[in-house]
C-alpha cells in the first residue's frame, strides 16, 4: 500500500478514474477502527477482483459543527492531536514490508475545512494530505470567491483544492436548492477561483438517518459537467442518504469523487450492537470476551468495511485498469 501526499499524484489518480469513467471514493472516518475499516475493504476490493491497486481517499473534518472528525477520534478532544494520530495510524498501515493491505493507495483528504475556524490544518496540516475541502460555504459568496481563490495561489501547487458555493443541507435543517443561476455561478467560482474540483449542491442531504428519501439533481450534474468542458470535475456529498439504484452511474454526470460516512457507521455500529446483545448472558456472566470492546470493534469494522466494498462496486472500481 502507498500513502499519495502529492498533488501530481493525486492529479494522476484522478485522471485514472476520469478514463476509467468511475468516481474515486472518499471515506470519512472519526475513529481508529473505521480508518482501518476502510483500508479493508480497499483490500477487499483488490482481492475479488484482481485489482493491483485500490486508490481511495481517506478523509477527516477537523472542527466542522455538523460532524468534527478530529476532534472525535481522541477521548482528548484536541482536533490536532486527532488529526495526527489518524496521519500516523495510516501511516504505519501503508508504509514498509509490514503493511497489511498492500494493493491499497491512500490519499489523505480534508474534509470541510472553514478558513478561519480550521487554519491550523489548511496549513500545518498541508505535508499529510493529498487533497481539501476549502469551505467557505456559511460566507458571502464575494468573500468566498476571495479566499479560496487566495487559498489556491497560496496552496494550490502542494494539493488538489476543492471548492463549495453554498450551503449544503443537513438532514433537519430546512434548506431549498438553489435553481436560477447554479450552474453559471457555479462555472463562474471554479473559473476565477482555481479550484480542481466542485462540492456540487445535488440535491443530496448530509448526516442522514434514512436512505433513498432525497431527490439526486442527475440534470444539474449534466449541465455542470457541460459547462466545465465535458470534464469530470464534481464531488458528491450526503451520498448516505441514495440508495445503491441511485448511486449507479455517477460518472455519468460528472461526478468524480464521492463522500460518505454517515450511513457506514451507522449501519457498522447497528450491526455491532446486535451483536453486542446477542452476547448479553456470556456480558453477566463477566466473560472477557464478550465484554471487553475488542469484539464490538472488530464487528463494526467488518461490516463497515462490507459497505464499503459494495459502494466502490457501484461507483465504478470494477472498471479501473489496474
Amino acid at each position: 500500500m502507498s500513502l499519495v501526499t502529492r498533488r501530481d499524484e493525486a492529479l494522476e489518480y484522478t485522471e485514472l478514474f476520469r478514463r476509467s469513467h468511475a468516481s474515486m471514493a472518499i471515506f470519512c472516518t472519526a475513529s481508529h477502527w473505521n480508518t482501518e475499516a476502510i483500508l479493508l475493504a480497499g483490500q477487499m476490493l483488490a482481492e475479488k477482483h484482481g485489482l493491483s491497486k485500490v486508490p481511495l481517499a481517506v478523509a477527516m473534518t477537523f472542527t466542522y459543527p455538523y460532524m468534527p472528525q478530529a476532534v472525535r477520534i481522541t477521548h482528548s478532544g484536541n482536533a490536532p492531536a486527532g488529526f495526527l494520530s489518524n496521519m500516523a495510524h495510516l501511516r504505519i498501515l501503508c508504509d514498509g514490508p509490514n503493511a497489511p493491505y498492500p494493493n491499497v493507495v491512500v490519499l489523505p483528504h480534508l474534509d470541510h475545512a472553514d478558513p478561519k475556524r480550521d487554519q491550523w490544518a489548511l496549513t500545518d496540516g498541508l505535508p499529510h494530505l493529498a487533497t481539501v475541502m476549502f469551505d467557505a460555504q456559511k460566507y458571502p459568496f464575494a468573500d468566498n470567491l476571495a479566499w479560496t481563490r487566495e487559498y489556491v495561489e497560496a496552496y494550490g501547487d502542494q494539493v488538489m483544492v476543492e471548492g463549495i458555493i453554498e450551503e449544503l443541507a443537513i438532514e433537519g435543517k430546512v434548506h431549498a436548492v438553489q435553481q436560477d443561476d447554479y450552474v453559471a455561478k457555479a462555472v463562474r467560482f471554479m473559473h476565477e477561483t482555481g479550484v480542481d474540483l466542485l462540492v456540487a449542491d445535488m440535491g443530496t442531504e448530509q448526516n442522514a438517518a434514512h436512505v433513498g428519501g432525497a431527490t439526486y439533481l442527475k440534470a444539474r450534474g449534466e449541465a455542470l459537467t457541460s459547462s466545465l468542458g465535458g470534464v469530470a470535475k464534481l464531488v458528491l456529498h450526503g451520498t448516505s442518504c441514495l440508495s445503491m439504484d441511485q448511486m449507479q452511474n455517477l460518472a455519468d454526470d460528472g461526478i468524480i469523487r464521492v463522500n460518505m460516512w454517515t450511513r457506514i457507521v451507522r449501519e457498522a455500529g447497528q450491526a455491532a450492537a446486535a451483536n453486542l446483545m446477542a452476547r448479553q448472558a456470556a456480558i453477566d456472566a463477566g466473560d472477557l470476551e464478550a465484554t471487553e470492546s475488542h469484539q464490538y470493534i472488530e464487528d463494526s469494522t467488518v461490516r463497515a468495511a462490507e459497505i464499503m466494498l459494495e459502494v466502490m462496486e457501484t461507483i465504478g472500481y470494477t472498471r479501473l485498469a489496474l
